[in-house]
């Protein structure tokens, strides 16, 4: 008996030493996202997952995960960009996904950020191109353009969306304002419920192609997408640079059978300057591995189009700094000199 409570007592002190070692090697990343409906939450939940490797996880290369050792990320739903680089820079979360548009107003201090810059963001990587899409409901056309939204009940994107700030930028350029449109503040799911419903004639919402939200829209109710002029592409690239000609192909929703020119923006991974240059190489790294790259092209339609080859587009032309962690990364793989 006193052998039996020797070995229990031993294991209990070696079980207590283990349970201490995991809650000090364990370290916690907050990911902001995007709502259920959209695509920064599913893709923002695979970037956690890739990345993670919690105490007690196998090592990658005995077949386990190869995120960061000890490594518990997690992805959160927010209201989106303009939320996320505001949380980023107070530092309530660690990292989010933003459009590069919202990003480059914010670190600058330009447009709605006029005055209340957010020095402190920094770039890990560049992910994927976000579609803008104005969803209409089916058989309806907008007459006249763009133009056509005065007096419509009209969805603009949830308050702290990168997709709101940029719509009433290239509105305005057509004579739209909150002044002669019936405007809400939704999200992607609330905008597809009320099209749904017949409570809007029509919602903005700028996402990486397939939405979930539209896709299940499309599939009951069904759906419109408008198809950008020229001339409104070109006026939406002048007024928000970071919105470039896009093109959603036929068949993208099986009830949408052409194709729909739009304007699209860059979603980039963000997080703050004063994270640890280490962790972020390690980040980094992870979202480059193999097993991140099966979780990508696994998780997500979209995860395919987020690649190391891309990951640097458009980052020197918005002018936002790389983070330390990641430039490393980046410089020792010889993508930078």
């Amino acid at each position: 008996m006193k052998l039996i409570k020797t070995i229990t007592a031993a294991a209990l002190a070696g079980t207590m030493l283990t349970s201490a070692a995991i809650a000090q090697d364990m370290q916690f990343f907050r990911i902001g996202t995007g709502g259920a409906g959209g695509t920064y939450f599913p893709i923002g939940g695979i970037i956690a997952n890739a990345i993670s490797n919690p105490p007690g996880s196998r090592a990658c290369d005995e077949g386990g995960n190869c995120g960061v050792p000890g490594l518990v990320a997690m992805a959160q739903s927010t209201n989106a960009s303009a939320h996320n680089v505001n949380a980023i820079q107070a530092g309530q979360m660690e990292a989010g996904l933003s459009g590069a548009a919202t990003l480059h107003f914010a670190y600058h201090g330009t447009g709605k950020y006029e005055g209340n810059a957010k020095p402190d963001l920094r770039v890990i990587a560049n992910l994927f191109p976000e579609d803008l899409h104005l969803v209409l409901p089916e058989g309806h056309a907008l007459d006249g353009g763009l133009s056509g939204l005065e007096g419509q009940r009209v969805g603009i994107a949830q308050a702290g969306s990168g997709t709101q700030i940029a719509v009433e930028l290239i509105l305005a350029d057509h004579g739209v304002t909150r002044d002669n449109m019936d405007e809400a503040e939704l999200n992607n799911s609330q905008s597809a419920e009320r099209i749904a419903d017949g409570q809007l004639d029509a919602y903005f919402y700028a996402a990486g192609t397939p939405v979930a939200a539209m896709i299940q829209l499309d599939n009951t109710k069904g759906m419109e997408l408008h198809n950008w002029s020229e001339a409104e592409i070109a006026q939406a690239n002048e007024t928000v640079p970071y919105y470039i000609a896009s093109t959603i192909p036929a068949g993208t929703y099986p009830g949408v059978d052409y194709d729909v020119n739009t304007v699209a923006v860059s979603g980039m991974l963000v997080t703050n300057a004063n994270i640890d240059d280490d962790l972020i190489y390690e980040i980094t790294k992870a979202m480059w591995s193999e097993t991140a790259r099966k979780l990508l092209d696994n998780g997500h339609p979209k995860g395919a189009a987020i690649t190391l080859e891309t990951a640097l587009d458009g980052i020197e032309g918005i002018g936002v700094p790389l983070h330390p962690g990641a430039e490393r990364f980046y410089r020792e793989i010889g993508m930078l000199d």
